[in-house]
């Protein structure tokens, strides 16, 4: 059988690259201390193991729509975290196997492809490229979607607070980007999975009525359980906004059997109701960014950004990026190089925040 192979149209997979730094870092004599990849390493809350578990006996077929108590939970924390009044538990808000996925493949699903234009942050997370890739869409980095004036547009992402850089869009450039989608009839789709994680200054959702003017036109934010949770292993998310593009979601999403496992919804909405384990949670990465920013300054790095989100954006004056991590494999600690990123990152590598407190002291024991 002859056919062109899909993965030929996306970008390299960049983490094939660390290897060999990771191979060197793991012959530390008290072994890796792993901040490459910011995947959760924290107990899952007990109260959304306890919801999983009762919801277990599920042998029928979920809805793509999704449980009403998982979207009923969505939406009160939309309004209770992030002051977003207003979104329809109905019409409003879909349900998603992770948000990764529903980046991934937004642009297919919603007809995008060859000839569409979509903007992607000048430094930024490698799906949503990707994703405009698989739809065979044209890509393009951007400083902010507004400094954009070279044709149409059919999706502009956001990613507030950003990975890697930690970088928190303010306001006034949010509302900015917002009047711009709907001058140009863009799909404004805002990335907050981090949004529970500011720290310099508080994030704010695209969603908010000081954003957004309080209609959802032309806007959706993403949403996910994994940080704010630890539940990065039971992938779960959702999206809000604009009713049109919802309902041509959830269309679609439908054909297609794109449908959160019963049981996982049910941990969902026990995860969206509790703000005490998040409060707990963002503790723990607190105490761990100080001591990590700490030991990294001291040892020559220099933080930038990183106002919010789970990650430092560091640079050292006597090396480029991959020298930054070729530096500290040799102290037995692996991060992600810059340019993962995109090519403003060359000089910069990505601290994830995501190790047990075991580890995260290990690392500033060998940086001091």
């Amino acid at each position: 059988m002859t056919f062109t192979p899909t993965s030929s149209r996306l970008p390299d997979f960049p983490w094939d690259k660390l290897a060999p730094y990771k191979e060197k870092a793991a012959a530390h004599p008290d072994g890796i201390v792993d901040l490459s990849i910011g995947s959760p390493v924290d107990p899952v809350p007990e109260l959304v193991k306890a919801a999983l578990a009762e919801a277990a006996d599920a042998p029928s077929y979920p809805t793509t729509l999704g449980t009403a108590a998982a979207r009923q939970a969505a939406v009160d924390w939309l309004a209770r975290r992030l002051d977003v009044p207003d979104v329809d538990p109905r019409t409003g808000v879909l349900p998603v196997i992770g948000t990764k996925e529903l980046i991934m493949l937004l642009p297919t699903l919603l007809g995008v492809g060859a000839g569409d234009t979509v903007l992607i942050p000048d430094l930024a997370y490698p799906t949503y490229e990707a994703g405009a890739a698989l739809a065979r869409a044209t890509s393009v980095p951007v400083v902010t979607p507004t400094s954009y004036d070279a044709g149409p547009v059919r999706i502009a992402y956001l990613n507030s607070p950003r990975n890697p850089t930690g970088e928190i869009t303010l306001a006034a450039e949010l509302k900015a980007a917002v009047e711009w989608a709907r001058a140009n009839d863009v799909l404004l789709v805002s990335d907050e999975c981090y949004a529970e994680f500011g720290w310099d200054e508080r994030p704010v959702s695209v969603l908010h009525p000081d954003i957004c003017g309080g209609s959802f036109d032309n806007l959706l934010a993403v949403h996910s359980l994994s940080k704010r949770s630890n539940l990065a292993g039971y992938r779960g998310g959702f999206v809000a906004g604009d009713e049109a593009v919802v309902a041509e979601l959830l269309a679609v999403r439908k054909h297609a059997g794109l449908m959160v496992p019963s049981p996982i919804q049910a941990a969902m909405a026990a995860a969206f109701a509790d703000d005490t384990h998040v409060d707990e949670q963002r503790a723990r990465y607190a105490r761990r960014r100080q001591v990590l920013r700490e030991a990294l300054t001291g040892a020559g790095w220099t933080i930038s950004l990183s106002q919010g989100g789970l990650y430092l954006w560091a640079t050292h004056p006597s090396y480029d990026g991959y020298g930054s991590v070729a530096a500290l494999a040799d102290h037995g600690i692996l991060v992600a190089p810059g340019d993962f990123y995109g090519t403003l990152g060359e000089r910069h590598i990505r601290v994830a925040l995501t190790a047990t407190d075991e580890r995260v002291d290990a690392a500033v024991k060998r940086l001091q």
